[in-house]
């Protein structure tokens, strides 16, 4: 499964590369990867993230946006379905974010200005990264079943 992990990193950071934000490149690529669940207009959704919550720099987008994606496998229809199966993804693959990068706030993984070159370049690096982890994680966890097939590898 070690091809799919790298197909993953591999189509987010060519997503960013080809101009989505690091929430919105998880967000595609594990779309894609999973037979498009989502429509165009749910896909929006992630764009708001980018830049550490709109600029802002607070949570990492990549991070965010696949709290998105594992929301597909656990989360939940209507107020009375528990939330747990959920929020316990949430906070599990915070903690592997965390094991790997150290932090979760955008301006402390990237200390460089907005949008310029050692900027994108860092991002780059952090959103790919984060869609191998995201991938190695669904793996783990059992979220797919066996049976499934990943569409065709790039």
């Amino acid at each position: 499964m070690d091809e799919l992990n790298m197909e993953a990193r591999a189509r987010a950071g060519n997503k960013f590369k080809g101009g989505l934000n690091c929430a919105e490149a998880i967000v595609h690529t594990f779309n894609e990867m999973l037979n498009s669940p989502l429509n165009p207009e749910a896909l929006k959704m992630a764009t708001g993230f980018g830049g550490g919550l709109g600029h802002a720099g607070c949570m990492c987008g990549a991070l965010t946006g696949s709290v998105m994606v594992l929301g597909l496998f656990k989360g939940r229809n209507a107020p009375g379905d528990s939330r747990e199966p959920a929020y316990n993804l949430a906070h599990d693959f915070h903690d592997r974010f965390v094991q790997k990068y150290e932090v979760t706030c955008c301006r402390a993984l990237n200390t460089h200005e907005f949008d310029s070159p050692e900027h994108l370049r860092q991002c780059l690096k952090l959103t790919g990264g984060t869609a191998k982890l995201l991938m190695e994680f669904i793996q783990e966890k059992k979220l797919i079943d066996e049976d499934f097939t990943w569409p065709a590898m790039a």
